[in-house]
């Protein structure tokens, strides 16, 4: 194996990283989320405009809730864990949009307990929470936020 090259990505003021939960290399900033409405098969997911550190995996058609897309899998380049998956084509012309764009799995991260929405900004291991959390309804996660955004 040759010489493994990282991205560090600069933390600026307030901006929140999302980071591998097994070996903490650096992923994206909470800025290039464009959804937080996603979801894969261990619970909540988030679509990403861009990512660093992590590397493809092979092809596939993959039939999701949405439709049939052509995917392939991202791994972290550090430890080699699976992130998620990156949407190379849809089928369908309503999701385009996701063409080029990465999907990270909530409980394969780390990040903020808000979503990077600015409430606390200690890190936090959302692994630990999926757990709990994915058993809860969307609308009981609705309604928690809400709460949460009220104070």
């Amino acid at each position: 194996m040759g010489r493994l090259f990282l991205v560090s990505l600069p933390a600026a003021a307030g901006e929140v990283i999302y980071r591998c939960k097994h070996c903490d290399t650096h992923l994206a900033y909470a800025t290039d989320i464009i959804s937080k409405l996603f979801r894969c098969k261990h619970g909540k997911a988030y679509l990403f405009d861009r990512l660093v550190n992590v590397t493809d995996g092979e092809r596939d058609e993959r039939m999701m809730t949405t439709g049939l897309h052509t995917v392939c899998d991202i791994f972290c380049v550090a430890c080699g864990s699976i992130l998620g998956w990156k949407y190379l084509s849809a089928f369908d012309k309503s999701q385009r949009y996701k063409e080029g764009k990465f999907i990270l799995e909530r409980c394969k991260v780390v990040g903020p307990p808000d979503g990077g929405r600015g409430r606390g900004g200690r890190a936090h291991l959302w692994a630990e929470r999926d757990g709990r959390a994915s058993e809860s309804s969307d609308e009981e996660d609705q309604q928690q936020d809400a709460a949460a955004a009220a104070i």
